[in-house]
């Protein structure tokens, strides 16, 4: 598996090694022996799946506060989905910095999201299935989210009027949000 660092500590984009013939493919898409050598050290404890059936959906920023905070190890098995990542952590030297990378079912990368980064993403086809490892359980009290369009983080995500939950739509902008990550300590 190859890692390629962003310019967010601990963000990286995985690329696994496929194995393709006229059948189609094999690839392994986690191995706790592989991420321990490439120094992806997790306790993953659940696997979550979600589907959203319409090009344009846009599901975040999300996050759950410290101490229920979550790495999410993220890839799609089909679709396309741009992933955004944003620096929460204050005092970080790229707070309030993102990246933002293409995810697919034909590139096979994944995306490792640490705990103090708000996370999103915007299906670019329709039937984009997204699978997601995570460190921590669901806690519906430390559930927090960043407004996608928060002129401050200024994210390019290439859609003007994506579709929306109710949480996502009427979330605060980050210098609102409950966040209580600060850079070199609690994550």
């Amino acid at each position: 598996m190859k890692i390629i660092k962003t310019k967010l500590e601990g963000v990286v984009i995985l690329e696994p090694k496929v194995f393709g013939d006229h059948r189609g493919f094999f690839m392994e898409s986690y191995s706790k022996k592989t991420f321990e050598e490439l120094g992806l050290n997790f306790d993953l404890i659940q696997d979550n799946h979600s589907l959203s059936v319409e090009a344009g959906t846009l599901r975040g920023l999300h996050f759950q506060t410290a101490p229920m905070a979550q790495t999410k190890i993220v890839r799609t098995i089909t679709g396309a989905i741009l992933d955004v990542v944003v620096d929460i952590r204050k005092g970080s030297p790229t707070y309030g910095e993102y990246i933002s990378a293409l995810i697919t079912a034909d590139n096979h990368r994944q995306i490792v999201v640490p705990k103090g980064f708000a996370h999103g993403v915007l299906t670019l086809v329709p039937n984009t299935h997204l699978l997601y490892k995570v460190d921590g359980y669901y806690a519906p009290q430390n559930d927090r989210s960043v407004r996608w369009d928060d002129p401050e983080l200024n994210i390019d995500w290439g859609w003007s009027d994506p579709i929306l939950s109710d949480k996502d739509r009427e979330a605060p902008l980050l210098k609102d949000v409950d966040n209580n990550f600060i850079y070199g300590e609690n994550v």
